[in-house]
């Protein structure tokens, strides 16, 4: 992928980060709530710019030792590109420098695509949260990756 960048979220990409969101999720962050983010201590959100056009994001908590991803998104011009696998290394890479125990994050149980990339990228199943998922309503499994016990 010629010219893509990541870099921490910042003002200018909060308009295009909550169209995203609306296209991704039957339940989308705000602008509102992407902008409280910028001041949010332990969050760290990412952007992926593609020739300057946001192509994705993903936003983490660091609360203690451990990390959590909110959400994961790209849009679907850029899908199938690494965009997300460059996303998730990137939010994984500070989580370990953080000195987090690992990272973990929830995802739709029917979402092969997303489980087949958390597997790939050393993510392992922890768990099950049930009708964690509303429209359409589905369980969730809690995808981890341990950096140390």
């Amino acid at each position: 992928m010629v010219n893509l960048i990541l870099e921490p979220m910042q003002r200018q990409h909060l308009e295009a980060l909550a169209e995203l969101e609306k296209i991704c999720f039957s339940q989308p962050w705000s602008y509102k709530s992407l902008e409280e983010e910028l001041t949010n201590k332990t969050a760290h959100f990412f952007v992926a710019t593609v020739d300057e056009e946001v192509a994705g994001y993903i936003g983490v908590y660091v609360v203690c030792e451990s990390c959590f991803v909110t959400n994961v998104a790209v849009f679907p011009k850029f899908r199938r590109q690494g965009i997300a696998t460059a996303l998730i290394k990137m939010a994984s890479l500070t989580a370990d420098a953080m000195g987090t125990d690992f990272i973990s994050l929830e995802v739709r149980k029917s979402n092969e695509p997303a489980l087949a990339l958390y597997r790939s990228l050393g993510f392992e199943e922890m768990g099950l949260r049930k009708d964690y998922y509303r429209n359409p309503r589905e369980d969730a499994l809690i995808m981890t990756k341990v950096f140390r016990k």
